[in-house]
């Protein structure tokens, strides 16, 4: 091979910095970055690569090549990039980036973070994902429905003296084998929301927004598909149990009002809440009469 600085340009701006050596690199530098003798003997600042949740299990963070402007530097670049955190703590507490562009190509840029400074690791900022209520229960809806919820590579991103935490979230059908962009989780210090796209995600981290404009209702009950009023999906009442319904039916369709009343406060839908207490509150009075009867 040619040496780089023979190589034709047209080629040369098309060259990557290759993963596998960064993360040779990325491996050797949790430990040899400590200059001093004593610490070095007394690996008194090992490092560790953290932990992310990809799909829905746990696993080490993957270098990620990403197109975005370092701190100091005046235009956006192609970069490989590798946060670390310290051994057995989950904070972090470095950053590191492989430049890919001439005439940067090859070097190493690494940021040490200050100690006084607690700096979130991509692990926490996974457990404030999971910890939002909102956020929770659009994943738990979507589940519901048939779809698998996979999370995808947290990308940690320095910006100016803070980070930016950014992950897609994907759905995938029962019926189909390709995984389709859903949402965008952003998250900032402890603030975290999940928009459709990332403009949407990063103008609700800017104006602190809610961490959920919308979540996708229930699937319905079988037989009443659900209404598309435009900004969201509004479930229909449930049928009320018929006139000869038995103890257990009655009990049956009271819980399911019930559960759908609680859903409807859930997301908001105060039309469709009181619907459903109606409708249980009917439930009740037709189970007392029967068993009175009885």
């Amino acid at each position: 091979f040619k040496p780089l600085d023979e190589m034709p340009e047209s080629l040369f701006v098309h060259i990557r910095y290759p993963e596998d050596l960064f993360v040779v690199q990325t491996y050797q530098y949790l430990t040899y970055h400590m200059t001093n003798v004593q610490v070095f003997y007394n690996r008194e600042d090992l490092r560790a690569i953290p932990v992310e949740i990809f799909d829905q299990t746990q696993q080490a963070m993957e270098p990620y090549y990403v197109l975005f402007r370092l701190p100091g530097e005046p235009e956006a670049e192609y970069l490989l990039i590798q946060p670390f955190v310290p051994s057995n703590r989950d904070n972090m507490i470095a950053w590191i980036a492989a430049r890919n562009d001439p005439p940067h190509y090859g070097e190493l840029v690494a940021y040490e973070l200050p100690r006084q400074e607690l700096v979130f690791g991509p692990i926490q900022v996974e457990a404030r994902i999971d910890q939002d209520p909102f956020i929770s229960q659009q994943f738990s809806l979507w589940s519901q429905r048939g779809s698998r919820v996979i999370r995808g590579n947290l990308i940690v991103i320095p910006l100016n003296r803070s980070f930016l935490y950014v992950e897609p979230i994907y759905l995938q059908a029962e019926t189909s084998a390709l995984p389709e962009l859903r949402r965008v989780i952003v998250a900032s210090g402890e603030k975290v929301v999940m928009r459709e796209t990332l403009a949407e995600a990063l103008i609700a981290l800017v104006e602190d927004q809610p961490a959920v404009d919308v979540i996708v209702a229930e699937p319905p009950v079988e037989g009443l598909p659900p209404v598309d009023d435009g900004d969201t999906i509004i479930i229909p009442t449930l049928p009320s149990a018929p006139l000869d319904a038995s103890v257990e039916q009655l009990i049956e369709a009271a819980n399911r009002h019930f559960e759908a009343a609680e859903a409807a406060q859930r997301r908001g839908d105060w039309a469709a809440y009181g619907r459903e207490i109606q409708a249980l509150g009917e439930a009740l009075d037709r189970l007392v009469e029967l068993i009175g009867e009885e």
